[in-house]
């Protein structure tokens, strides 16, 4: 016998979240996927009849934040995006684990087979409806390092100022790398635009977003849990780590206690995407970490946890680069150059 065996690479999918769908994405699915008509056709097929088809969004000649932003319309097409490129990257790596950005947990789900494909779409559709239509509040984004990505100490000071004495409800939505995400009411948000040190762009308020990941959600959490039961899950095929940095294992998930999490605590309470990825890492050691499509926002927080945490010798930005070119360790399918490397190496 004669022939070498060679090992496929291992990697941790992370799925993105919502904001991931804009303008330089029209055309995502048509681009990358049109072969997968069967799969498109599904997702389509989640869709009530008021509301537009997934593919006819992706194939407008124009895009429309008041359309393309809205979450009862960005949920499904993100999804639509991720699940169609993790379909491709799962024939070329041994995935490991997987994990998401706040929507991505549900992505997460149907990547690992905790649910399936089309309930996951049915999941996302309904979700994604309710924030629409119920949703209050909003998102603010700001950055807690410097612009080689390490801490920066006067920016966790503002930070941390404003959590401890709030101006109406401003808590803490997303742990995102070297991010953090606020949830506010409109008190909050006016108070956390104003007080916190600007820092180019930031502090930004997320358009169309509602406050995520915090009590204002309660109503949405309570109205998911009683329209999307506990006999939509299976036990997953693929470890998933959750908004907590908790393992989902395959053969070991108690169905009703994922239930809870997914329409509970991932809904009301604060999402650590750090957490997820430093477990990741620290429990499964892939040769690389994979970001689903679409957009490219979500590499720079892999990265910034990995430098955070040293892992395998990361130390900050520039370092993080000069490996990128040399072997890139995070690959994000929304950019072209290292989309290859995810669907040909």
């Amino acid at each position: 016998m004669s022939g070498t065996l060679h090992a496929r690479k291992t990697a941790v999918v992370v799925c993105p979240g919502r904001g991931t769908y804009n303008a330089a994405e029209l055309g995502y699915l048509k681009k990358h996927h049109s072969n997968k008509t069967g799969f498109i056709q599904m997702i389509d097929s989640a869709r009530s009849e008021d509301q537009m088809p997934i593919s006819a969004l992706d194939a407008m000649g124009e895009f429309s934040a008041s359309r393309h932003l809205r979450g009862d319309n960005a949920s499904l097409l993100i999804y639509a995006c991720a699940l169609a490129d993790f379909a491709d990257v799962s024939q070329n790596y041994d995935i490991v684990g997987v994990t998401g950005n706040s929507l991505g947990w549900y992505m997460a789900l149907a990547v690992a087979g905790g649910v399936s494909l089309k309930d996951g779409a049915h999941i996302v559709n309904t979700t994604g409806g309710l924030m629409h239509k119920r949703g209050s509040g909003g998102q603010i984004v700001y950055p807690v390092v410097d612009e080689d990505w390490k801490p920066d100490a006067q920016k966790l000071a503002a930070v941390q100022a404003v959590l401890d004495n709030p101006v109406g409800a401003i808590t803490t939505s997303i742990r995102l790398g070297g991010m953090v995400v606020f949830a506010a009411d409109d008190a909050g948000l006016k108070h956390l635009m104003s007080s916190l040190p600007k820092s180019g762009q930031f502090p930004f308020q997320i358009r169309y977003h509602a406050a995520f990941h915090s009590q204002a959600m309660q109503t949405i959490s309570d109205t998911a849990r009683a329209q999307l039961g506990s006999e939509l899950f299976s036990s997953p095929r693929i470890p998933m780590i959750d908004g907590r940095g908790y393992i989902w294992q395959s053969g070991a998930t108690d169905l009703t206690q994922l239930h809870d999490y997914t329409f509970g605590h991932q809904i009301t309470q604060t999402y650590d995407f750090s957490k997820a990825i430093e477990v990741a890492a620290k429990e499964f050691a892939p040769d690389r970490f994979i970001v689903l499509g679409p957009g490219t926002t979500l590499g720079a927080p892999v990265a910034q946890t990995l430098i955070a945490h040293g892992w395998n010798g990361l130390r900050g930005k520039a370092n993080f680069k000069t490996v990128q070119e040399d072997q890139p360790y995070v690959l994000s399918m929304g950019m072209d150059d290292q989309r290859r490397y995810a669907i040909d190496d």
